[in-house]
């Protein structure tokens, strides 16, 4: 049985293995917590002695022994050779990661979406869900060419944004056209876009879909053609970007608050 285990989750490590089992890794105290806290489906669980060094470690391994879960015991160094990280805290859990869809997605009044095109770190990817949850928005679309949602950069980064808030892949013609069926409108970050003091009060308009891209290609011609505005942050003389994921988190949290 633990053999089992232990080949699924270096299966998990790999991309067709999450693709062809609709299943993904979390790792550490923190984020299996946030897992259990969601109701997120657990298959089993690696645990070493290390979950056991802190009482937020044992009320953890007593909460998946009591949620029904399969505990496998092995040794630290067993458990560092499966885990992605260099600390995973003694435990890497396989969940069965939530399916969301853009039906998922509500968009009254005011609501912003963020939509990631093509933003390729896994880092990056998993902040801006992070920040995206915490800031307030209706979900997060990820189009072609960005981070695969279940791979575990991400879903560390995101640090549980992935079990509450919708994350949804999708190609851009699908996207395009929930965007036009719900009225919401295309705002895309560009440098040469209109500075956030002049956009519109959260009161004063409708539903926005926030569209971010590569950090050197931009976004994609197909969304820059559909954009109904284009918006950018002003940036302090001889500077001339800023990380997307920073980008993100300010332009996001402008079009949800008003002015």
């Amino acid at each position: 049985m633990s053999g089992s285990l232990q080949t699924l989750i270096r299966d998990l490590r790999l991309r067709r293995g999450r693709e062809r089992r609709g299943l993904a890794l979390a790792e550490g105290v923190r984020l299996v917590e946030e897992a259990l806290a969601a109701g997120i489906a657990l298959k089993g669980a690696a645990v070493s002695p290390a979950l056991e060094g802190s009482s937020r470690g044992q009320a953890l391994k007593r909460a998946l022994a009591g949620s029904g879960v399969r505990l496998e015991e092995m040794g630290d160094r067993e458990l560092a050779e499966l885990a992605d990280t260099e600390h995973p805290q003694g435990v890497v859990a396989v969940i069965t990661p939530r399916t969301w869809t853009l039906a998922d997605i509500r968009v009254p009044r005011g609501a912003a979406v963020l939509v990631l095109d093509a933003v390729q770190d896994p880092g990056n990817v998993g902040g801006m869900l992070r920040t995206a949850l915490g800031l307030g928005a209706g979900g997060v679309i990820a189009l072609k060419g960005t981070a695969e949602l279940t791979n575990p950069k991400v879903v560390r980064g995101a640090m549980g944004a992935l079990f509450r808030l919708p994350c949804v892949p999708a190609d851009p013609a699908g996207f395009i056209a929930w965007a036009r069926e719900h009225g919401v409108s295309l705002w895309v970050a560009e440098a040469d876009g209109t500075s956030l003091e002049k956009l519109p009060r959260r009161s004063e308009r409708g539903a926005v879909a926030l569209v971010v891209g590569n950090e050197g290609a931009g976004v994609t011609p197909a969304l820059d053609t559909a954009a109904d505005r284009r918006v950018a942050i002003r940036l302090a003389p001889g500077a001339e970007s800023l990380n997307v994921g920073v980008a993100a988190g300010i332009l996001l949290h402008e079009v949800l608050r008003d002015r």
